[in-house]
């Protein structure tokens, strides 16, 4: 069984995943082979929260040029949780604004 630090690796701070603090959604870059229930389950103990559901999705890597040498970065998976109505925010996300 892997630790709950060990499934969510950190959060992902973007215009766009700003945009869904509003409704609640939070997004976090999550361990390639976690699934939802164990993200789930990772973000209620870390965070003391209630989940209602979890996207998630694995991002590819990007090409990338040293010199004349090309390479790929590293492929990870990222995850957009949504948290129930009654629930409270997050507060790292909070800080935020």
């Amino acid at each position: 069984m892997k630790m709950a630090q060990d499934i969510i690796i950190k959060p992902i701070i973007t215009e766009n995943s700003m945009k869904g603090i509003a409704d609640k959604k939070y997004t976090f870059q999550v361990a390639k082979d976690a699934n939802k229930i164990e993200i789930a389950k990772a973000v209620e103990e870390l965070f003391g929260v209630k989940v209602c559901k979890v996207n998630t999705i694995s991002v590819r890597g990007r090409f990338r040029r040293q010199g004349w040498k090309g390479g790929f970065t590293a492929a990870t998976k990222k995850a957009i949780v949504t948290l129930t109505a009654e629930s409270k925010g997050i507060e790292f996300f909070d800080g935020m604004f």
